[in-house]
């Protein structure tokens, strides 16, 4: 210090000729930070790669390739909504997001099929379960899937490590075997983006990001209102949306004996067998 007093004003101005302004903080450091290892990031860019190669494939063959996930859960009432719309003056909301104020949560789990730029979701109003995850997929498939890609009898799924479709979930993969592969005769081939890496599965920049920015700083007051809201998401490079509400109750806690488990005719791959397997349906 050399004793000059200044104004915050003449502060800010000086700061400004330096080059600085105010910034916020980005997420850009991935999860671990200095710590992770060479090895656990070369495994997770040899595992994007996997993915890369896997989906050009898929497309190459004309298979279909899907981009699964679940969204953020959303209360459903007069709730603070971020973002901003146009209006006249602020919309008043409720000042407290307890769940007592709402009439029910909103979980909406999506697949966007990463050829054809579309997007299906599907709002559940109970519980974020496996079962509900393949429901979803398989409801996809027998919409949409089948008719758009009527030659093609795999499919390749691109999933998050964790949640309801986690790498190491038993009923995920028995969902898959028994609604997918066994009942529609399919060979399913799941591909999972590595722990922490979630906003590299391309659900949620191509689908989930636009669909926030659509309804961004308006409340969904009703389920109908988060349905309008996600069919109406639009973009310029032309991406279409449906959405469908699930009213069927889901449990957690659903176990699978391990003798069910060995039944599954599930083949890992070479490559991170962990992360990377297919599914192939059984002879009945």
């Amino acid at each position: 210090s050399i004793g000059i007093t200044v104004s915050p004003n003449t502060a800010g101005k000086l700061l400004k000729k330096l080059g600085f302004s105010l910034k916020v903080n980005h997420k850009k450091i991935a999860s671990g930070g200095k710590s992770r290892s060479r090895k656990e990031q070369r495994h997770r860019n040899e595992q994007f790669r996997y993915i890369s190669e896997q989906r050009e494939s898929y497309a190459r063959k004309g298979h279909p390739s899907i981009s699964v996930d679940t969204k953020k859960k959303e209360l459903i009432g007069n709730f603070k909504n971020p973002g901003a719309t146009y209006r006249r003056g602020p919309r008043e909301v409720n000042d407290h997001d307890f769940s007592s104020y709402s009439t029910g949560k909103g979980i909406p789990y999506g697949i966007y099929d990463t050829q054809r730029n579309k997007g299906m979701v599907f709002v559940g109003t109970t519980s974020d379960t496996a079962d509900f995850a393949v429901d979803c997929i398989e409801k996809w498939w027998c919409k949409e899937g089948q008719m758009q890609y009527s030659s093609s009898n795999c499919i390749l799924i691109l999933a998050d490590s964790g949640g309801s479709n986690g790498s190491r979930c038993r009923r995920w993969t028995l969902g898959i075997q028994e609604k997918l592969c066994d009942r529609h005769h399919l060979d399913v081939t799941v591909a999972h983006y590595p722990p922490g890496t979630s906003k590299w599965n391309p659900i949620e920049h191509r689908l989930f990001g636009e669909i926030s920015k659509n309804w961004a700083g308006t409340p969904l007051e009703t389920f109908e209102t988060m349905l309008k809201f996600i069919r109406t998401t639009k973009t310029t490079t032309g991406l279409k949306v449906k959405a469908y509400l699930v009213r069927k109750k889901y449990e957690k806690g659903n176990k699978v004996p391990d003798g069910q488990l060995a039944q599954i005719k599930l083949e890992r791959h070479t490559n991170f067998p962990n992360w990377n397997y297919t599914i192939t349906p059984r002879k009945m």
